[in-house]
């Protein structure tokens, strides 16, 4: 049995994992949480404490200030904790020193996105190769596990098509995966986790796998309607995506693609912003001679996404529309989770986009702790067994369903 989690990050993601790990104390052991910005983590404490969700109150939870920029902060950080699972909830751009740090210091590795370079946009396929799939040699040689893009989607989703290749089908060819957010959190704009890394991933052009090569085309070029469960009629847009890059090699597949529902007054913030440069990583220099990246000032203008939960309303529906064979015949299905925004406040003060990104990884955690995913490798969630891990979420808030498709 593995002990003890630090989680790296404080943001909306991060405090639900830390509410998730408190809740499962009993099984992982002390709790610390560890971000740049100490404030940040004791307003997570406070809230954890504030809905009752340490389950062992023997057990620690502890705030750490931490600039896990440095690989040699976080090797001290998990040798002073004894923590021997770290969860990384933090910005993208530095998986690759959490993951050295890890190495070193012996601990299990946990992230929910593929890696950024902050100065790189339209980075080459697949995205995991160039950067996490390097060290697969290294946390083998050493008997580490590391899962990787263990939230959601990336996560949730690829457990959907292991689930699906395991259950439902024979063969799968096409994995539609597709994303939608059908609540109102009452903001002119904003967006619902890290704005940089959120209107990055938006901006860049679209790859996807499709008849067993990479295509592209622009940002909200192609679009289609689809009509989710509960979530009604939506419209949904092609883009790039983590999942798309480890599926269309781990999975026998034709065709994998990510759809988002963006609505169109999204759409024209998000198009204006564009046009008028402020969503660039350059810098530019100020009449006054001050040098501001502009991407950084908007995400500094815009609400905190931790701050929308109060009051969001409606639902999201995350799944997978997948054609396959079984039996001879063709096939098609799509596994979905419904998540409501207030019900997610209620339970740990977040809202469901929070919630659906930062319950995952702690059921991974769980499963390394009590050894049935601690595989002592480099891996992304396909390539694991995926009933454990949907049966656990299914008790922690995620439960999953099945639709028929005709």
């Amino acid at each position: 049995m593995k002990k003890n989690v630090l989680i790296i990050g404080a943001g909306g993601v991060g405090a639900v994992v830390a509410h998730k790990c408190a809740q499962h104390n009993d099984v992982l052991g002390n709790i610390y949480i560890a971000s740049r910005t100490l404030e940040k983590c004791q307003k997570i404490i406070d809230s954890v404490h504030r809905k009752d969700n340490l389950k062992d109150k023997n057990k620690a939870l502890f705030s750490r200030q931490l600039d896990a920029s440095i690989a040699e902060n976080v090797v001290d950080a998990i040798k002073e904790t004894q923590s021997e699972i770290v969860i990384n909830v933090g910005t993208a751009f530095i998986n690759n020193t959490i993951m050295d740090a890890c190495l070193e210091a012996g601990a299990a590795y946990i992230d929910t996105a593929v890696y950024e370079d902050i100065s790189v946009i339209n980075a080459p396929y697949p995205w995991y190769a160039a950067n996490e799939w390097k060290r697969k040699s290294e946390f083998k040689d050493k008997g580490l596990t590391a899962i990787l893009g263990a939230g959601f989607d990336p996560g949730v989703v690829n457990a959907y098509c292991a689930h699906a290749l395991k259950h439902e089908f024979d063969k799968i060819n096409v994995i539609d995966i597709m994303d939608v957010n059908a609540g109102d959190h009452g903001k002119y704009f904003s967006t619902n986790f890290d704005p940089e890394i959120n209107l990055r991933e938006i901006l860049e052009d679209v790859g996807y796998w499709e008849d067993r090569q990479w295509k592209e085309c622009k940002h909200h070029e192609i679009a289609k309607s689809y009509d989710f469960p509960e979530a009604g009629e939506q419209k949904v847009y092609l883009m790039g995506h983590d999942e798309v890059h480890s599926l269309s090699i781990n999975m026998d597949v034709d065709t994998v693609r990510f759809w988002m529902g963006f609505g169109d007054h999204y759409l024209n913030c998000f198009q204006v912003l564009e046009k008028i440069g402020l969503l660039s990583h350059e810098p530019v220099t100020t009449a006054e001679g001050q040098q501001v990246i502009p991407l950084k000032v908007v995400k500094a203008c815009l609400p905190d996404p931790s701050s929308l939960a109060a009051g969001y309303t409606g639902k999201t529906c995350i799944g997978n529309l997948i054609t396959g064979e079984k039996d001879g015949k063709e096939k098609s299905i799509f596994i979905y989770n419904i998540c409501d925004h207030e019900a997610c406040y209620k339970e740990v003060e977040s809202q469901a986009i929070s919630y659906t990104a930062g319950v995952p990884p702690v059921a991974a955690a769980i499963l390394i702790a009590n050894g049935r995913w601690d595989i002592g490798q480099m891996v992304n969630v396909e390539e694991l067994d995926p009933d454990p891990f949907l049966s656990l979420l299914e008790t922690m808030g995620l439960p999953t369903a099945i639709r028929a498709e005709a």
